[in-house]
Parts: C-alpha cells; structure tokens; sequence
C-alpha cells in the first residue's frame, strides 16, 4: 500500500458543491430526479469533468455512465462508483459523493504520475434512487446483467405514465448503445454516507460494510365502497381506509415478531375519494420490508400477505397486489472487506465492520465482481433529507481510505 498519497479535501468539496449547485432548492438540499433536465445537467457536468481528466466515455442503453483511465493493462478495470440522481427534497451526499470521490480518486493518482497496472473506471449508475421509476438500483441491475433493458425501459414516469425510462432517455440525449451485461470489472468499490446513527454513536471513522439487506416492494390496491359517512352503519361497510389502517399497524407489529434487524415501511398511502365525511372507496398503499437474511425476509413476506388476504376477506374488500421489487441480501467479498480494513488501521482510523440498510448499487455490482463498501457518519443519522450532513473530516477519511484501497487493488 502506498500510505504518502492523500486526496485533495478542497479539490473534492469543490466538486461537490458544483454538483450539489445543479437542483438546489430554496430551502436547502437538492432535488435532481432521475432523467429530467437536472439530472441531465449533472450528467453534462460529469462528461465535462471526464474528459478533463482524458477518460474513455462510455455509455450503455441504460444511460449509466463509465469514464475510464486506459493504461497498457488490456485486462477489466477497477471501478469505482455511485449515483448522481437523488430523492425529493434530498441531500447533498447521498451517491453524489461516491461519484465525486471517485473522480478524486483518480485524479491524485494522475496528479501523482502514477501509472497503474491496470485501468481505473468511475461509473454513474442510472435511477439508483428509484425514486420517478421502480425499481430503485435499475442501471447497476441492468449494468450487472441482472435485467433486461428491453424490459427495464418500459418503466413509466411516476409523474406520467405517458413517459416511459426509454423516452426519458432519449429526451435528455443518454440512451447508450453499449450493450448492458457486457463490461466486465475486475472490482468495485463505493463510498457512502453510513444513512444511519451507528457511526455516529459509536465515535467510529470508518463503516466496513460486509452485506446489504434484502428487500421487498409491494404496492396493494384495496378495493371496497364509497358511502356516506353519517348514514352507512359500521356492520355495513366495506371500507378500503380501515384494510389499510390495519395493514399499517400490522407491520410494525410484524417486525416485533420477526426480531432482530428486520424493518418494515408503510410509505405510500393514497385515499379515494379522500374526503371528511365518505368512507373510503379505495386505497393504494405500499409496504418496504427488509433484512439481512433471506429466510427471516422470505417470513415477513408470507406473513404479511396472510394478513392482507385474512383482513380483506373479513371486511369484504377486494384487493390486488404487485411485487414491484425483491432483491435478495448480498454478502461482500471477505477480501475487499478486509483491504478496507486495512486501509483504515494503516491510516490510523478507527473502523468497525456493518451491514447496510439501505441498498446500493454495489449490491448489483457484487454478482460479477468482488466488491464492497465503505461508510462515513451521517450526523443523526438523517438522510434522504435536506438535513442530511456529513463532515468535511469524515469525508477526507473516507477518501483517503478509498483511495488507499484501491491503489492496493490496482496493484499501486
């Protein structure tokens, strides 16, 4: 390992912030959904930086983004990377950083003169938030040969179902021809902030992370009968509202139940019609459960549609469902675990290994190379918010460790 190279906090931070400048909102935070003009600026402002830095650019049919440093090496590159695009209302560090230490990365490397072994990719993956099209993690899938774009672009704009991933695409001008599934990587690494409390709590530098939770999506539509509110006798309705309720409360008992780390969501409730004095005809909700292990996930599945099927029948409602998405818990190579480790120890941070609860294209990346994660504390533990912060320190440790990390692994 070559401990003498250091990152460039000010460098970094400067990148950031211009990133961080494309979709600001008034009040704090960013907002620059996956495939509108935001993100497409952001992405502008990505090819500008690559091709300072003298990267190939490559882009595939799902719009991801991969700059590489050519070397004499003909073999796969060591990669690193993240996301650009973000949630409503989100933060400035949530996959923005990955990509821009990234770049950080590489370039303290060229600053340096080294020439490395092998090539060295940063990618910006595609609608990682899932957030304006589902599912989340949809160009890592894609990029990893896990699904379809044929499939994958007919996903619809949650805004309008008229607008499909393709067109969206095609309208800000990144819809690649580099056939998906077919670039292969001889590593991948991520930074991220932790999105979590732990870190934080405990005093810790830097977060190791070993897995990443399994989870499932699924959107229920619950059918029943508008009626008026006064008139309509409790033994007779047939109201979608209180299916609902039920199905609320019931998942967090569920998690009770199933112990440990084992999460779960009730995110969307839509009413119709949402008024005071009828009672709710139908209603569309969705559930987020989640876990480490697949068997304690699989569980929480069946059991909360059990429950659904069980309360729809004693309140005579009808329902539908639909899986929008099931991501199996992924295990991180032990041996990249154990370069960040090292890294870490050999800089003189303090580190503990972690699971992440949140998913990460590096969960995608795991099934077609080794790959893992590293963490930073998140202040509160907020993300996913306009509070969302993590310090300039943390940063700086966390891509120094990056950095540290993969010259190992690029043979540096």
């Amino acid at each position: 390992m070559n401990e003498n190279l250091r990152i460039d906090i000010s460098r970094l931070k400067r990148r950031l912030d211009m990133v961080n400048a494309i979709g600001a909102l008034p009040g704090g935070g960013v907002e620059r959904l996956s495939l509108t003009n935001e993100d497409k600026e952001v992405r502008d402002l990505l090819c500008k930086w690559f091709d300072e830095l003298d990267l190939e650019l490559r882009i595939d049919q799902m719009g991801n983004m991969t700059g590489t440093w050519i070397t004499d090496s003909k073999g796969p590159p060591v990669a690193i990377g993240s996301h650009l695009d973000t949630v409503g209302s989100g933060g400035y560090f949530d996959g923005s950083l990955g990509v821009v230490a990234g770049l950080e990365v590489l370039e303290t490397l060229k600053k340096a003169g080294v020439m490395p072994p092998k090539p060295l990719s940063i990618i910006n993956f595609t609608n990682e938030e899932g957030v304006r099209f589902t599912p989340d993690m949809m160009g890592s899938f894609a990029f990893a040969g896990l699904g379809d774009p044929n499939e994958l672009w007919k996903a619809k704009a949650e805004e309008n179902h008229d607008l499909s991933l393709k067109n969206e695409l095609e309208n800000i001008g990144y819809l690649g021809s580099d056939i998906c599934g077919q670039y292969p990587l001889d590593s991948y690494f991520e930074l991220h902030i932790e999105q979590g409390p732990v870190l934080e709590r405990e005093g810790i530098d830097i977060g190791v992370v070993e897995k990443v939770q399994g989870i499932f999506w699924t959107e229920y539509l619950l059918k029943g009968n508008a009626n008026h509110a006064g008139t309509t006798p409790m033994s007779m309705r047939r109201d979608a509202g209180y299916v609902a309720a039920r199905i609320n409360t019931f998942v967090r008992d569920l998690t009770k139940q199933i112990g440990g780390v084992q999460v779960g969501t009730v995110g969307i409730t839509n009413f119709f019609p949402n008024l005071i004095n009828v009672v709710p005809q139908d209603v569309r909700l969705t559930v987020d459960l989640r876990n480490t292990e697949k068997n304690k996930l699989v569980e929480a599945q069946e059991t909360l549609q059990s429950f659904v099927t069980k309360v729809a029948h004693e309140e005579s409602i009808n329902f539908e469902f639909s899986e929008l998405v099931r991501f199996d818990p992924v295990d991180f190579d032990k041996n990249m675990i154990y370069s960040i480790t090292m890294a870490a120890n050999s800089l003189g941070y303090s580190s503990r290994t972690m699971p992440s609860g949140a998913g990460h294209d590096a969960q995608m990346m795991a099934s077609i190379c080794p790959t893992t994660m590293i963490f930073i504390p998140s202040k509160d533990g907020i993300s996913h918010n306009i509070n969302e912060f993590s310090s300039d320190a943390d940063i700086e440790k966390g891509a120094n460790v990056l950095l540290l990390a993969v010259t190992n692994r690029l043979g540096i």
